[in-house]
């Protein structure tokens, strides 16, 4: 006996099936669940400097920073300092060996710090780097959670931060 054959209607209903997985594949990792960052230092030594993983201001209760290599996460109501300014370097090596015109383009790092409290009252920092494109929805993010404001360091992290 051979299998059947699926008729137009079952192709239809099977591709919209596929439209719709890859639509929601698509919105799950599109955002919303935190923004790629780089722990670049702090106070924190359970976390390596230079780990890559995610920052996230999206749970209720806490920031959460998670990597292969660790994660750690801070209660909204502990933290009293979030600090954003970037840093410009020029690409004066790429000016060197390839043109000139590269001392003209300027690479715009992210950096956001945040201090609190641990439990035993010590005062404590995380520092990360932060890709462009995530920055301002995390400021955003973490003024609603903890009811402060984002200190700006210059002029420029204000309008980047601010859009």
């Amino acid at each position: 006996m051979a299998p059947k054959r699926p008729t137009p209607l079952r192709s239809r209903f099977g591709n919209a099936k596929l439209v719709v997985l890859c639509l929601l594949a698509c919105a799950v990792s599109a955002g919303g669940n935190g923004s790629h960052a780089e722990y670049v230092g702090g106070t924190i030594s359970k976390i390596p400097e230079g780990c890559a993983g995610t920052v996230a201001a999206v749970d209720e209760q806490f920031l959460v920073f998670y990597s292969k290599k660790a994660s750690w996460r801070v209660p909204y109501e502990k933290i009293n300092l979030i600090e954003y300014g970037q840093k410009v370097d020029r690409r004066i090596l790429a000016a060197v060996l390839v043109s000139p015109l590269f001392l003209l383009s300027k690479k715009r790092q992210h950096f956001l710090t945040v201090g609190y409290s641990d439990d035993d009252n010590h005062q404590q920092a995380m520092i990360f780097k932060v890709d462009k494109g995530d920055i301002r929805s995390l400021l955003v993010s973490l003024e609603a959670r903890t009811g402060r404001k984002v200190e700006y360091q210059d002029d420029a992290a204000r309008s980047s931060g601010k859009g």
